[in-house]
């Protein structure tokens, strides 16, 4: 049996996620280097993040079960789709932790000398056309 890798992320509540949807469609998935990356999420770039991996012949089927979810675009609680500010796109990030500002840059540094991982980061939206990150006005 040969395994084909899926998706590649740094959070493994993610990767669950995506695996319990693609099992409800009958395709069996596998979960790698999850749990060397939740006991040192600084490994996280050592082993290339936590891997779903789904079976050779399930593939192409995972994949556009993964580009219909990448698909749909986001919404508020009020059902209306989240564009971006600056280019009025539908193509975003979520929960995108962002460096930008002073908080992000002393996150950083305070990481890189304390070996530990950054934890001031905010998280915000990020537009995958501009690059533009924001926050909602629920996020605020």
């Amino acid at each position: 049996m040969e395994l084909r890798t899926l998706k590649v992320a740094d959070n493994a509540i993610d990767i669950h996620i995506l695996r319990s949807r693609l099992e409800t469609d009958g395709i069996t998935c596998f979960v790698f280097d999850e749990h060397i990356v939740s006991v040192n999420p600084l490994y996280n770039i050592t082993v290339g993040g936590i891997k779903l991996k789904v079976r050779s012949e399930q593939y192409e089927k995972a994949a556009e079960i993964l580009r219909e979810i990448g698909d749909t675009p986001y919404t508020d609680d009020a059902g209306m789709e989240i564009r971006c500010p600056k280019c009025n796109s539908v193509s975003l990030q979520s929960g995108f932790r962002s460096v930008k500002g002073i908080r992000g840059f002393i996150s950083m540094i305070t990481a890189f000398f304390l070996t530990v991982f950054p934890i001031g980061l905010r998280s915000v939206w990020r537009c995958n056309q501009c690059g533009h990150e924001f926050r909602t006005g629920r996020d605020q």
